[in-house]
């Protein structure tokens, strides 16, 4: 929830960094089905039915993660895009290192006051001899905070990642900036080497 909440208040901000709505729609993004879809199935299983069998529930939260991988395939070549997809991957293999699920820290979870009811599958939770725990949800916003919950350096990655590919593809300031520099660059490259 906070990912989606942060990417939203990165849309939000697109003007106040000199960017452009119109130009957004413009960025070539290809299977936006694929990341809705995935996102849709992983809503079903933690906050609609989290009492379905663990095991099917595992396996529909690693295939919501396919689809994902097939929707950075396609779209890998837009700018900043390798920033989602590192954060992406980093919390794959955190989950699929652990049977399916995120490893949380206890500190976490018990900052974020987020307890599991017995029986219902958690995306995130305290895992005995957690794998690649450093990649787990070892962050937290406090309980007293609005929308406190446990997150990952893949989610800080991912939300760095949606910010720059967001602002970047509505031609923000800094972007073209940015554009600027690295096109006065190879014109400088391609002048040394003619010399």
């Amino acid at each position: 929830m906070i990912v989606l909440v942060l990417v939203g208040l990165a849309i939000a901000s697109i003007p106040v960094f000199g960017g452009s709505f119109s130009e957004l729609t413009k960025l070539p993004i290809r299977g936006t089905w694929l990341i809705l879809f995935g996102f849709g199935i992983q809503f079903v299983v933690i906050s609609i039915y989290p009492a379905m069998s663990h095991d099917v529930a595992v396996a529909i939260h690693l295939a919501s993660y396919a689809f994902a991988v097939v929707f950075f395939l396609l779209n890998r070549k837009i700018a900043w895009m390798w920033a989602v997809g590192l954060g992406g991957c980093l919390n794959l293999l955190a989950i699929a290192a652990n049977g399916g699920v995120m490893p949380a820290s206890a500190w976490a979870t018990e900052v974020a006051g987020n307890f599991e009811d017995a029986g219902e599958f958690a995306n995130s939770t305290v895992v005995d001899h957690p794998r690649l725990a450093f990649l787990g949800d070892v962050f937290a916003i406090p309980d007293s905070w609005p929308l406190s919950n446990v997150f990952s350096i893949g989610d800080v990655l991912l939300v760095i990642g949606c910010v720059l590919v967001l602002h970047a593809g509505s031609g923000a300031r800094w972007s073209r900036a940015d554009h600027r520099a690295s096109s006065d660059r190879s014109l400088r490259d391609e002048t040394a080497s003619l010399l």
